[in-house]
């Protein structure tokens, strides 16, 4: 199963505040477990919210651009990790390995990431063809 890891921003990572050489080396550690367990697929830091924009959809053709930052710090993600795991007990004990991403309290949040069988009968096998094709296409863009 795969799993995305969401790292949640904090009044520091929304400040721009920079981590550690200790903690830079502590992650890269980590991710090197991860990589060596056949476990991390990707994962990155992101900038602050205050970088950020959100568009907002309200029906067929109106978008609306909301510039960064955005209040709600809690609800914010400063990185992820993108995971192949054998269950969750697996993802919650690599999680509980992990350095604290922030200096002080933090928060990572796993979420199971949707595989073609949790589709149904929806995901006929024409979408499932232009999945694929698509999974291929971004693959070879991302290996060039």
């Amino acid at each position: 199963m795969k799993v995305m890891v969401l790292v949640k921003a904090n009044s520091d990572s929304e400040a721009g505040v920079m981590p550690s050489e200790e903690l830079l080396t502590a992650m890269g550690n980590y991710n090197e477990e991860l990589v060596k367990a056949g476990i991390l697929l990707a994962g990155e830091g992101l900038h602050p919210s205050s970088r950020g924009v959100r568009i907002r959809f309200s029906g067929p053709p109106n978008r609306t651009v909301v510039d960064g930052p955005f209040t709600e710090t809690k609800e914010l993600v400063a990185g992820y990790w993108l995971w192949q795991v054998k269950s969750w007990e697996e993802a919650i004990e690599w999680v509980k390995r992990c350095p604290n991403p922030m200096e002080g309290e933090s928060e990572i949040e796993l979420r199971q990431v949707f595989e073609a069988e949790d589709f149904g009968e929806a995901f006929t096998p024409e979408l499932r063809e232009q999945e694929e094709r698509i999974r291929a296409e971004a693959e070879k863009y991302a290996n060039s």
